[in-house]
């Protein structure tokens, strides 16, 4: 029996290589900071990114929790960014791939499950399939799963549409540079895809770059907020 790998397993172990080595290169300068001095550069865009991560958890997790969470949001944000554009380098965006999507979001459902235990209790977090009345438990079981499903969908699609249209501008671009060579050199073979070059660029700063940074912004500020709405909030103002 032949196994086959796929290409997005090349793609995450390249990424989870990338981002590593470029945390720990990170950490390692602001270990060596002067705590007197102003960070510059990557250190103080670092810093400064962390911070606002820290600030929005905190907001709606209290500062305890907020603290706690913080350093897998900061990965979260870095991986599914990197993941969502990584095509502008010609390799396969892993979050175009359903198993991908549906295992990030199961980190996070798992979460929320975790923090309704913590803070609800068992009695109160299984008794919550027959609330209103016993007769919900199947809409209870199916809304209990649908936000692990709607996130992974919502982020597996719109990454996989961006693909699909770029591939489909890039045929569109060899079809228009045949044509255009065909005109002046009377030849019907296929040519370079001079056009792609000057149609493409904008388009992928649309669908990779902006449409990627929105689509990690979503996944990540629905994390945060679906964890942050199971945390009381007499926990949020002892912790605030």
């Amino acid at each position: 029996m032949k196994v086959e790998i796929q290409n997005d397993v090349y793609v995450i172990l390249l990424l989870t290589v990338f981002l590593g080595a470029g945390m720990m290169i990170c950490s390692k300068k602001i270990d060596r900071l002067d705590p007197f001095a102003r960070p510059k550069g990557i250190t103080a865009a670092v810093i400064m990114g962390i911070m606002r991560v820290y600030q929005t958890c905190s907001g709606n997790m209290g500062k305890t929790n907020g603290a706690r969470i913080t350093p897998y949001i900061v990965v979260l944000w870095s991986y599914i960014f990197l993941a969502n554009i990584v095509s502008l380098f010609g390799l396969e965006s892993p979050t175009a791939n359903l198993s991908v999507t549906l295992l990030l979001a199961l980190i996070t459902w798992v979460l929320i499950q975790a923090v309704e235990f913590r803070y609800g209790g068992i009695g109160a977090y299984f008794h919550s399939f027959i609330e209103p009345i016993p007769v919900m438990l199947p809409l209870n079981i199916i809304g209990k799963f649908s936000t692990m499903i709607s996130m992974s969908l919502r982020l597996f699609g719109n990454i996989t549409c961006g693909g699909i249209m770029m591939q489909l501008v890039y045929i569109g671009a060899q079809l228009l540079s045949n044509l255009i060579a065909g005109f002046f050199t009377k030849t019907s073979a296929e040519v370079f895809n001079f056009m792609a070059p000057l149609l493409t660029p904008l388009l992928h700063a649309y669908f990779d770059v902006f449409a990627g940074f929105i689509q990690t912004l979503v996944f990540v500020t629905l994390t945060v907020v679906l964890i942050g709405n199971d945390v009381p909030n007499d926990v949020k103002e002892k912790q605030g």
